[in-house]
């Protein structure tokens, strides 16, 4: 039988970095590989989280953008998620290695997988290209609020390029008072004329990275509560970003889930998951 328990004690004690150099100590010494071995002894939502804790950071969004092309049907939310969420070098290496390990490129991928609109904003956003600069210009600010307006609220149908071409290339900074600047022409916050302006994917995808920009830790709370509530668990999901944001930003997340829901993250994963798999995640959550 499978120890489990030692498993997870074990490897969830160590971060990525140490994770990989088990991987090679193992090999080295034992002659196998771990990852096949793990694959071997466990299985469902259980072996996934173990299996993702043991891949290196890049490589893990790599193959969960591929899964989310490739797959059955195609993982939109997958897809915004990890695009709207990453740095630029993060991207960059994204693209790097997606290439390496499939042999087409991530952008092709995605054309050949998407359409319309949709597929301009994923590509904008898989060029790795948004300025990370913090400067503030006035007075494109007012222009860029403006713009937006007359883009959406102000006209009859919706001129999506420039909200594309405005919320995926300004930095951060900037777009923070561009929103502040439109709620005072508009008289309501850009993420309410977003869901009034689009739908579907294209609506999805640009407030992803309305909210990302605001606050990343409060849209990974989201995107966590929108995996457990209701019927049925969208463990994809869940999996994900547990264990991508494990090392990176979970106290902030769990900080926001709390202040967003009036409940833990930890007492949401103990009420909707059960076995070797609750035990896992309830560690990478911690408290």
């Amino acid at each position: 039988g499978t120890d489990e328990d030692a498993i997870i004690e074990t490897l969830t004690k160590l971060n990525v970095s140490q994770r990989q150099q088990v991987l090679i100590t193992y090999k080295s010494t034992i002659g196998r590989d771990l990852i096949d071995d793990l694959k071997s002894e466990l299985s469902g939502n259980f072996e996934r989280v173990i299996v993702g804790l043991m891949t290196p950071t890049i490589m893990y969004d790599v193959h969960e953008l591929r899964r989310a092309l490739k797959g059955a049907g195609t993982d939109e939310g997958c897809l915004i998620e990890i695009l709207a969420s990453r740095t630029n070098a993060e991207i960059r290496l994204i693209n790097e290695n997606y290439k390496l390990q499939y042999g087409s490129t991530l952008e092709d991928d995605i054309v050949s997988d998407t359409s319309s609109m949709f597929r301009r904003v994923l590509v904008s956003l898989a060029t790795g290209n948004r300025d990370e600069g913090t400067f503030v210009d006035e007075g494109l600010a007012q222009q860029d609020a403006q713009c937006l307006y007359e883009a959406g609220e102000k006209k009859w149908g919706t001129d999506e390029v420039q909200f594309m071409s405005i919320l995926c290339t300004r930095n951060r900074c900037h777009l923070l008072r561009v929103f502040d600047v439109y709620r005072g022409i508009a008289n309501k916050d850009i993420t309410e004329s977003i869901k009034s302006e689009m739908s579907g994917d294209l609506e999805d995808a640009l407030l992803a990275v309305v909210k990302c920009l605001r606050n990343k830790p409060a849209y990974f709370a989201e995107r966590l509560y929108k995996s457990m509530k209701g019927l049925g668990t969208d463990d994809s999901t869940l999996i994900r970003v547990m264990v991508s944001r494990s090392e990176v930003d979970m106290l902030y997340i769990r900080r926001e889930f709390l202040a967003m829901y009036g409940k833990s993250l930890h007492s949401f994963i103990k009420g909707d998951c059960s076995g070797d798999y609750r035990k896992v995640l309830l560690r990478l959550c911690g408290g």
